[in-house]
C-alpha cells in the first residue's frame, strides 16, 4: 500500500483554489444585495422628499388660515420652521405629482389662487379685503334689429293688399363708467357708479315716397351723464366647507340721465292726408327716467383650480310722471309711466392660468315685464312689446398689471333679440 504525502507548496495551491471558488460563488449574491439596498435607499429618499413637500404645503395653508383669522395679509408668526432642503434639493422628483417641489412654488401657487379669487370677487362685488377701490371702465355695445311692418289686409288668404315697410335700427353705445368702492367694515362695502354715455342710432325705413325700392335713412345721436347708482354689499357668511361665501346686494338708481319721454321728434315723411310715415327722435336718451331699487344675492365658491360664482336679484321701477308720453310729434299728452319689474340671474366659472392671468366664462339673463302707461285722466294700459328677455354669454380675461391694478376685458355675445348683438368692455380697478 502506497502512502501519498503533499508538500507544503501543494497544500497552499489547494487552499488558494478553494478560496477562489468560494469568492466566485458569493460575489453574485453580494452584488444583488447591494442593488436591492440601493433601490430601497432611493425609494426612502423619494418618500422623504415627498413628505417634506407635503409638510411645507401644510405649513403654507396653516399660515394663510392664521392670517385670515387674525386679519393680517402677511404670513403668520410663530409658524414651524421648514425642514432642511438638502435632501429635497438632491432628490427632487417631477412636480407632476400635484405637490409643490419647494416652499417658493407652494407660496407662488397660493398667491396665484388668492389673486384669482380676489379678481373674481372684485367682478362680482363680493370682495371686502380692500379699503378703497377706484375703477375706470369703458364699454361698447352694438344693437341691430330689423322688422317688417304690414299695414293692410289679406285677400283670399293669399294676396296682401296694403303697404309693406321694412325698418332697420342700428345703435352704437359707448359708455364710460367711474366707480368708487369703499370698504366701510370687513363685511360691508359701499359703491358709487357714475356713467357717461355717447349714443348713435341709424334709422332706416323702406317704402319711402310710396316706392317699395326706396329707402329713407336718418341718423340721430346723443351724449351725456347716465343714471347714477348707489349700492351696498353686506357679507352674510364666509366660505366654509361646502357652503359658499354669500353677499347681499342692495342698490338704488337715480334718474339723472336724459329720459326717453317728451323728446323732440323730427318728421321726415308725411302722406297726402298729413299722416306721419317716418319720424325719428331728435336726441337719444341716456337714462330710464324713473327711480329704481335693486335687491340681489351673490355667491362665490372656490373649487381649486376653479372658482364658481352666481347671482340672482330683482329690480323694481317706481312710477314717474312726464309732460309728454305720446310719440306723435303733433300732439302733447302728459301722463305717468310704470316700467315693469326685472329679474336677473347668472352663473359662471373662472380658471387661473398663472399668478397674473385668469379666464372666466359666464351666462347672464334679465327678464323684464311689460311697462304700463296712463295718460292724464285715463287708465293704466300695458305697452305691447315692452317685455324683454336679454340673455348674454360672457367671456372674460383678467390680467394683473401689478399688485394693486388689474385689467379686466370681457366680451358679451347676445343670445336673444332683446340683448345687444355683442358688447366689449374693459375695466381697470385700482385697489388700495
Amino acid at each position: 500500500m502506497h502512502t501519498y504525502r503533499m508538500t507544503p507548496l501543494a497544500l497552499a495551491a489547494l487552499a488558494l483554489m478553494a478560496s477562489a471558488g468560494v469568492q466566485a460563488q458569493t460575489a453574485p449574491a453580494d452584488e444583488a444585495d447591494i442593488k436591492a439596498l440601493a433601490q430601497q435607499l432611493e425609494t426612502l429618499k423619494a418618500n422623504y422628499a415627498q413628505e417634506v413637500r407635503r409638510l411645507r404645503e401644510l405649513d403654507m395653508q396653516v399660515q394663510a388660515m392664521q392670517a385670515r383669522l387674525s386679519g393680517k395679509t402677511g404670513p403668520a408668526t410663530g409658524a414651524a420652521a421648514a425642514p432642511p432642503p438638502v435632501v429635497a434639493a438632491a432628490t427632487t422628483p417631477p412636480s407632476g405629482d400635484g405637490y409643490a417641489s419647494s416652499a417658493a412654488e407652494a407660496q407662488q401657487a397660493q398667491q396665484a389662487s388668492k389673486r384669482s379669487v380676489d379678481d373674481v370677487k372684485q367682478q362680482t362685488a363680493t370682495l371686502f379685503t380692500r379699503r378703497f377701490t377706484l375703477e375706470n371702465s369703458l364699454s361698447y355695445a352694438r344693437y341691430d334689429r330689423k322688422q317688417v311692418t304690414l299695414n293692410g289686409f289679406l285677400a283670399l288668404d293669399a294676396i296682401f293688399l296694403g303697404n309693406i315697410a321694412i325698418e332697420n335700427v342700428e345703435s352704437d353705445t359707448l359708455t364710460y363708467n367711474l366707480a368708487a368702492r369703499w370698504g366701510v367694515t370687513p363685511s360691508m362695502t359701499l359703491n358709487l357708479d357714475v356713467p357717461y354715455l355717447a349714443r348713435k342710432t341709424v334709422f332706416q325705413k323702406g317704402g319711402a315716397g310710396g316706392s317699395a325700392a326706396a329707402i329713407a335713412q336718418e341718423e340721430t345721436s346723443g351724449n351725456g351723464i347716465g343714471d347714477i347708482s348707489l349700492s351696498g354689499n353686506w357679507r352674510l357668511n364666509q366660505e366654509k366647507g361646502r357652503w359658499p361665501e354669500t353677499v347681499l346686494n342692495v342698490g338704488v338708481t337715480a334718474p339723472t340721465g336724459q329720459e326717453p319721454y317728451g323728446v323732440d321728434w323730427k318728421v321726415l315723411e308725411r302722406d297726402e292726408d298729413d299722416f306721419i310715415r317716418f319720424a325719428v327722435p331728435g336726441d337719444q336718451a341716456t337714462g330710464n327716467g324713473v327711480w329704481q331699487a335693486s335687491l340681489g344675492l351673490s355667491a362665490v365658491k372656490t373649487a381649486d383650480p376653479a372658482i364658481l360664482f352666481a347671482n340672482i336679484g330683482y329690480i323694481h321701477s317706481f312710477e314717474g310722471s312726464f309732460d309728454d308720453l305720446d310719440g306723435n310729434p303733433d300732439t302733447v299728452n302728459p301722463g305717468d309711466v310704470k316700467l315693469g319689474g326685472s329679474i336677473y340671474f347668472g352663473a359662471g366659472v373662472a380658471f387661473a392660468f398663472n399668478e397674473r392671468t385668469s379666464l372666466s366664462m359666464s351666462f347672464s339673463d334679465k327678464l323684464s315685464r311689460r311697462a304700463s302707461t296712463r295718460y292724464k285722466g285715463g287708465q293704466w294700459v300695458k305697452v305691447i312689446g315692452s317685455d324683454a328677455n336679454a340673455a348674454t354669454l360672457n367671456l372674460g380675461i383678467t390680467y394683473a398689471l401689478n399688485r394693486n391694478t388689474t385689467l379686466v376685458s370681457q366680451l358679451g355675445i347676445g343670445l336673444t333679440p332683446d340683448a345687444p348683438d355683442f358688447t366689449l368692455a374693459f375695466r381697470i380697478p385700482y385697489m388700495l
